[in-house]
């Protein structure tokens, strides 16, 4: 069975977006590494509307490097009840039924399917025990702004997760790697 895997960087005061004030101190060839690991490990990319908006925006124009082609050649998935026409290659929209159409995603014969960012998608897979990795990329700095739509930490279903692995980058990033815990 294919797993998903949630890659999410967040600073240490819990904030999740707004990454142009905080992220790109941190992106080295260390990272990339890793992400790049993550990416060839998977053969498909899953996302939510907004994270759709910003990777469609951004990648398509990026080729000639390993992780741009990975990532324009993958098969992608949005969620999303408003995306009718996307015009990112290999992207498909899940417009109903969002648990059921990824339960049945996660029966079909391939690699781990790698989401990034924790929005409503990935909440509503973690409720519903379909979020098999949480990566919290926790980089070393209070932001100290946004409010709490711009937090990991939002309203939701209480959810218990183990520590599977730990490791600590050279830039002060530490990547804390989970399996939720099913009741």
């Amino acid at each position: 069975m294919r797993r998903i895997i949630n890659s999410t960087y967040m600073s240490l005061d819990g904030l999740i977006e707004r990454m142009e004030l905080w992220h790109f101190d941190y992106l080295d060839d260390e990272a990339t590494q890793i992400q790049m690991e993550d990416i060839q490990a998977a053969d498909a990319v899953l996302m939510g509307r907004g994270t759709y908006d910003v990777f469609a925006k951004a990648w398509p124009t990026r080729t000639g490097n390993e992780m741009a082609d990975r990532f324009n050649s993958m098969a992608k998935y949005v969620a999303s009840t408003t995306l009718t026409d996307p015009e990112w290659n290999n992207t498909t929209v899940i417009d109903s039924d969002l648990v059921e159409t990824i339960a049945k995603l996660k029966t079909q014969p391939g690699q781990d399917i790698i989401m990034y960012g924790f929005g409503p998608v990935a909440q509503t897979l973690l409720e519903n025990g379909l979020l098999d990795e949480i990566k919290l990329w926790v980089h070393p700095i209070l932001v100290g702004t946004g409010n709490l739509s711009d937090m990991l930490f939002s309203e939701g279903s209480a959810s218990k997760l183990n520590l599977v692995g730990n490791r600590a980058l050279g830039s002060g990033v530490v990547v804390l790697t989970y399996h939720p815990v099913i009741a």
